[in-house]
């Protein structure tokens, strides 16, 4: 084999490099340490007998050459990922694996005892469940589904509408204010970009009131429930803990649409279609999600 020939590891060493401008962050990317990416760089380069980043302190630029061959890597994903996506849509027996995204607070207060119930009856799939608060790119098949609270779910993939989740006030069920203060407020820190629960405290004017801010939903209910103070929490959080009370209605500027998620190729793979029909029977059967956290689709 001619040792200047690249294989696609070494293309995707270049297209890491290339997209995270940096050392580490292509390693974090690739899940391999930094000194890996830096000898697999150096010997790309010296086989190529060519350039293919400037260096610098502000990181990794390419040069032309290297712009050149990060374009080549970054076609060459795509037609991979495409492929797999198309052998995978092949498989219409509902067994293997598969990967769910969805958030800390909806694996916590709603998904759990579906996920266990699946589980129970399809034997065959094994779930592998990735609790993160940022949207998995489905296309890269860093996920099969997403289930996830969007009133803009991304054109680019199909599913179906789960359900309307609402929102209301929660504090402490034994919580007492003094008389003449306002009741102290949990809200969102800014590192958890949730303009919406942002612009409705700023309305009802509690954000002088508010005194601890977490970055995560999870965090800010925690807080709550072990007696800081009160905050919008979605009702199938709220309602299922006995150590909360819901203040008032529920708060029709919140409430978002609940979306099963997942890219067109994989639509009638056998494992993700049958997961996203168990998914909506679970919550359209369950009256306590159906009617008192998560209300019937509209």
């Amino acid at each position: 084999m001619n040792e200047q020939a690249l294989q696609w590891d070494d293309l995707r060493i270049v297209l890491a490099v290339g997209r995270s401008g940096s050392l580490s962050g292509a390693a974090r990317t690739l899940g391999v340490s930094h000194a890996t990416v830096f000898r697999r760089l150096r010997d790309i380069e010296r086989r190529l007998g060519v350039r293919l980043f400037e260096r610098s302190a502000g990181g990794y630029a390419p040069t032309p050459a290297g712009e050149d061959l990060v374009a080549v890597a970054g076609r060459m994903e795509t037609e991979i990922l495409e492929a797999e996506r198309r052998v995978v849509g092949r498989d219409l027996r509902p067994s293997g694996s598969l990967r769910l995204t969805t958030t800390d607070t909806l694996l916590a207060g709603l998904l759990s005892p579906i996920l266990v119930a699946f589980r129970r009856e399809y034997p065959a799939i094994a779930l592998e469940v990735s609790v993160s608060n940022q949207l998995f790119d489905l296309s890269r098949r860093e996920a099969d589904v997403a289930i996830r609270p969007s009133n803009a779910p991304p054109e680019h993939l199909v599913g179906r509408c789960l359900g309307r989740i609402e929102q209301a006030v929660y504090a402490p069920r034994d919580a007492v204010d003094e008389e003449g203060e306002a009741p102290a407020w949990v809200g969102p820190d800014e590192g958890m970009t949730y303009r919406a629960l942002e612009r409705w405290m700023a309305e009802q004017e509690v954000e002088r009131h508010c005194h601890y801010r977490a970055d995560s939903l999870m965090g800010m209910y925690i807080a709550v429930r072990d007696g800081m103070g009160r905050t919008v929490l979605p009702c199938y959080l709220g309602d299922g803990d006995a150590r909360l009370t819901r203040i008032g209605e529920t708060v029709p500027a919140l409430a978002t649409s609940l979306w099963g998620l997942t890219h067109p190729d994989l639509r009638r793979v056998a494992r993700v279609a049958v997961f996203m029909r168990f998914v909506a029977t679970a919550l359209e059967s369950d009256a306590r999600t159906a009617f008192g956290a998560v209300s019937r689709k509209p």
